[in-house]
């Protein structure tokens, strides 16, 4: 149970850091790179992303 809904919580973390990401206005590149960092390391990265590239980019 309480896997579910930590599993549950890292996915909602980042469909959020995804749709960020799509929001910034900055090149395609950096773009796609972020998401494949929140896509191979879910939880990491959706922490690194958001404690400290988002305010970077």
């Amino acid at each position: 149970m309480l896997a579910t809904i930590l599993g549950i919580l890292v996915l909602i973390a980042d469909i959020w850091c995804i749709i960020d990401i799509l929001k910034k206005k900055q090149d395609a590149l950096k773009k796609i790179l972020l998401i494949v960092l929140v896509l191979v390391f879910p939880v990491l990265g959706a922490i690194l992303y958001y404690f400290w590239l988002r305010h970077k980019v």
